[in-house]
């Protein structure tokens, strides 16, 4: 089976075959918080989390949802035409919020004719009943996609990042968002410390007896003013190379399931913030680095990474 341009089950390659064209993000800001910030679980996030709650690409949040959309949409369509678009809550924890501020918010967005799809950046301990329940509703009106901070299945590594949940804890929400029919996507980070490689691919591995239907490979980025930050300052932990990463990622994309939909499998932190490394930056030069090895494989001559064709 081929993929189109890319060598692997891309998000790109999905959405035309959904919905006939390319679908572009819109970053949106629900205005809330997470329970590893507030006080409910701890006060310093997770060790690598900005202030920003990783939502600096994101409208701002002192405009109204329609109007963050109609901003996003203006500043994507300077560059190109486009038609359709996903609506992604990215700052924090998108469902940490009283159920009907969550209905108000996400049936805002839903509402654009324009929007495809709906997508909310949360986490697994803050899906309970009420919420799923909306969800559920709103999945009837257009897909509904909940966006999983993982980033690793292993647990020392997860008390490490302060996490905040336990495996069990993830699994149980997978199954509940599956029962309510709703598509879930993981966010896994490659080179966390102390992980080996082995230990990042049996995440990947473990991902596969999920039943997930995305995954976000996101390399770990060392932002100011984090504890992530003070830690690096303190012990120069090694941190991926380059050409490291491209390996890494390849080897990843091998070994997850082709029924998987790639959404990521980089990432740019904001310049004004980024400590280390510094080569990923340049994220097209990232991008091109990764096909360019696919293609040195041999993996891309009328063959999928994952399959052979028929």
């Amino acid at each position: 089976m081929k993929w189109g341009e890319k060598p692997y089950h891309s998000l790109d390659f999905e959405m035309k075959q959904r919905f006939g064209e390319k679908v572009y993000r819109l970053a949106l800001n629900g205005k809330m918080t997470c329970p590893n910030r507030d006080g409910t679980l701890g006060k310093g996030g997770c060790i690598f989390c900005s202030e920003g709650g990783s939502g600096e690409f994101a409208a701002s949040a002192l405009l109204s949802i329609p109007e963050q959309i109609q901003l996003q949409k203006n500043m994507i369509r300077q560059k190109r035409p486009v038609n359709r678009f996903i609506a992604y809550f990215q700052a924090y924890t998108n469902t940490y919020a009283p159920v009907d501020y969550l209905e108000k918010i996400f049936t805002e967005a839903v509402s654009d004719p324009e929007v495809a799809a709906l997508s909310i950046a949360t986490r697994p301990d803050v899906l309970p009943p009420d919420v799923l329940s909306l969800l559920q509703r709103l999945n009837n009106q257009k897909p509904v996609w909940v966006e999983l901070g993982l980033q690793t299945m292993h647990e020392e590594t997860a008390r490490f990042i302060r996490r905040g949940y336990d495996l069990p804890c993830f699994e149980q929400a997978v199954q509940n968002l599956r029962a309510c029919g709703i598509e879930v996507i993981v966010h896994t980070i490659l080179g966390l410390p102390n992980e080996s490689r082995e230990q990042m691919l049996e995440t990947i591995r473990y991902l596969n007896t999920c039943h997930i239907q995305g995954i976000k490979l996101q390399l770990l980025h060392i932002l100011k003013n984090t504890d992530l930050a003070a830690y690096y300052e303190r012990t120069h932990f090694p941190v991926l190379s380059m050409e490291e990463y491209v390996d890494l990622v390849i080897s990843c994309i091998e070994n997850l399931s082709p029924d998987i939909v790639v959404h990521r499998i980089t990432g740019d932190g904001p310049g004004e913030l980024l400590i280390a490394p510094k080569w990923s930056q340049s994220k097209r030069t990232v991008l091109n680095k990764i096909h360019a090895s696919f293609r040195e494989r041999q993996t891309w001559q009328g063959k999928s990474y994952h399959a052979k064709e028929n």
